[in-house]
């Protein structure tokens, strides 16, 4: 990660989305990124900015460089099944997957942004886009989601399918289902509690994204130093979702250089 370059000269940064129920961790999971980089406990994602309903672009700096990584984590609020205040709004997540919703946008839960706002781009091209759309999880939850969270992350993820958007779940918080793993997080490898997560309640019941696009991870949260297995655990997700995002990228650019037939 610490050499890694964009496959497109269109593309100098890969845009990363993260999404899914409120309190799954995605601020988390991007400090914890930034923790692993940093060899340090870091807060650059405030949990609590994801109440205001902005969405916030969040780069990780390369200490050896000085200059940040090719890649950034764009962070929505979380989605929930509260009446009173309204989620975030799926043709607003469809529109941001396509480029279309600029950075700090205020979305608002009764509409989707229209073609007047400021923070809407009319003619987004593929460095505008979200190479690769992240769900972010708790596994201590998963099984008990909202059926109308559930459905809405369906639709997000069809729609991603359709644009051809590579597709990862981050599963969080798994320490809190499987209490042997507060011990020792090496166990997460074998652990049948955290194998039905992924296989029965993430893969086939929830979402339909493969096993093999799924990791189990545990956030930093309480900790006051960094530790090598969740690093470990943080980097092969991340490693992983980078690698995804820039396969997109470089078959979108590959796409658009291939010459129409001429009828």
């Amino acid at each position: 990660i610490n050499n890694f370059q964009s496959g497109s000269s269109e593309v100098e940064t890969l845009r990363i989305l993260l999404h899914g129920p409120q309190g799954a961790g995605k601020s988390s999971f991007f400090n914890s990124v930034n923790n692993v980089f940093e060899g340090r406990i870091t807060t650059r994602a405030l949990t609590q900015s994801i109440n205001f309903g902005k969405s916030f672009t969040l780069e990780v700096k390369n200490d050896k460089t000085g200059s940040f990584f090719p890649f950034s984590f764009t962070d929505i609020a979380g989605m929930h099944n509260e009446t009173k205040t309204g989620t975030i709004q799926t043709d607003d997540i469809i529109k941001l997957l396509k480029g279309h919703i600029l950075d700090g946008y205020t979305f608002n839960p009764v509409k989707s942004i229209g073609e007047e706002d400021p923070k809407y781009k009319r003619n987004p091209v593929l460095k505008d886009r979200i190479h690769c759309l992240v769900a972010v999880i708790s596994a201590s939850t998963v099984s008990v989601m909202d059926e109308k969270i559930i459905k809405q992350m369906r639709d997000v993820r069809e729609k991603a399918r359709d644009l051809g958007i590579p597709q990862v779940i981050i599963l969080t918080k798994v320490d809190e289902v499987c209490p042997l793993l507060k011990d020792n997080l090496e166990k997460i490898y074998t652990s049948k509690k955290i194998k039905q997560k992924v296989r029965f309640k993430c893969c086939s019941n929830c979402l339909g994204i493969p096993v093999s696009n799924i990791y189990p991870v545990k956030n930093y949260h309480e900790e006051r130093a960094t530790n090598a297995t969740m690093d470990i655990l943080i980097l092969d997700a991340l490693q992983n979702i980078v690698n995804f995002a820039n396969d997109y990228v470089e078959d979108q650019t590959d796409n658009e250089k291939v010459p129409l037939k001429s009828s």
